[in-house]
């Protein structure tokens, strides 16, 4: 599904499909933009009581990054759509409890001033991933859920298909995940990959480049593309 979450003031102007010098980053949302593990749990949890489900969050926890059904069908979770809603009605209720990784959205705003195109790309589905995503106020160009069409994570479909809607080569973006799917989306996809250390997952062979925190991802912009008096 294609959606945009506008900044304050105007948004980003449209993408133009040929414009080879464009960039993109574009960026997982659990783990990556925000820390919704407190969010996660308490919605497994209500699962847990409600469904009788006597797996740990641990185990759901291992499949992170995948689409909600297809943790369902590796975890042996029966009537997966009852569960989901269940799940995802909670995830709204306790929404607040999520929160933005320090230096994420300074970060993110570095990018838009050196024009660079700000896509996210997410295994969530789009009633959690919005209103998450509004608040932080960035100019998304686009976003990618399981509602759209395609494939979902690990398949490159997702990546590929942001970057139709940016006009952004594969070659010319970079991809910013913290699970092995991530990884294997942006290998799939042709897309560089960097590994968001903050996160809630270990990368896998090839070692990928590693970052520590959302400001190392600077390092990714050209000296001369920093803006001065910025505070990151």
């Amino acid at each position: 599904m294609i959606m945009t979450v506008p900044a304050c003031g105007s948004p980003p102007a449209p993408a133009a499909p040929s414009d080879h010098g464009s960039r993109a980053l574009l960026l997982d949302l659990d783990g990556v933009l925000l820390d919704t593990r407190p969010v996660m749990r308490r919605a497994w949890q209500r699962v847990q009581e409600v469904h009788g489900v006597a797996l740990p969050f641990r185990d759901y926890e291992r499949h992170l990054g995948r689409e909600f059904g297809d943790i369902m069908e590796r975890l042996g979770v029966t009537d997966a759509e009852a569960v989901r809603r269940t799940y995802e009605a909670e995830s709204v209720a306790t929404a607040h409890l999520a929160e933005e990784f320090a230096g994420i959205v300074e970060t993110l705003h570095a990018f838009v001033a050196a024009d660079w195109r700000l896509g996210v790309v997410t295994s969530k589905h789009v009633d959690r991933a919005a209103p998450l995503l509004a608040r932080l106020g960035c100019p998304f160009a686009t976003i990618r859920t399981p509602a759209g069409a395609g494939r979902t994570k690990p398949a490159p479909d997702p990546l590929l298909l942001a970057l139709v809607d940016l006009g952004v080569d594969p070659a010319s973006a970079v991809y910013v995940g913290d699970m092995a799917v991530d990884q294997e989306s942006a290998a799939r996809a042709g897309v560089p990959y960097v590994h968001a250390g903050w996160g809630y997952g270990q990368p896998t062979a090839p070692a990928p480049e590693t970052v520590w925190s959302p400001r190392e991802l600077l390092s990714l912009l050209p000296a001369k593309q920093l803006v001065e008096g910025s505070t990151v």
